[in-house]
C-alpha cells in the first residue's frame, strides 16, 4: 500500500493543478467556476504543492485573503501530520 503513495501524490497534484488552471480560465471567460471549498479540498487530499504552485504561477486567488488563509491552514495541517507520522 505504501508503494502506491508516490503515484497517488503525483496523480492528485496533477489533477489539482489542472483544476486550478481550469478555474482560472473559466474566471477569465466568465464560465462556471469551482468553489473555494472544492479547490481547498483538492489541496487537503494531497494536492497542496500543486495548489501553491498554481496560485503563484497562474496567478490565481491572489486577492482572496480567506482562501489564502485556508490554503495556509491546509499546509500547516499536512506538515504537522507529516511530523507526527515520522515521530
Amino acid at each position: 500500500m505504501l508503494k502506491l503513495l508516490p503515484l497517488y501524490v503525483i496523480i492528485v497534484n496533477f489533477v489539482t493543478y489542472w483544476i486550478y488552471r481550469l478555474d482560472k480560465r473559466r474566471a477569465e471567460k466568465g464560465g462556471r467556476r469551482f468553489s473555494e471549498r472544492e479547490l481547498l479540498a483538492w489541496a487537503l487530499v494531497g494536492g497542496s504543492p500543486a495548489a501553491v504552485f498554481a496560485v503563484r504561477t497562474l496567478p490565481h486567488k491572489t486577492r482572496k485573503t480567506k482562501f489564502k488563509l485556508g490554503l495556509a491552514a491546509v499546509l500547516l495541517l499536512q506538515l504537522g501530520s507529516g511530523v507526527l507520522f515520522v515521530l
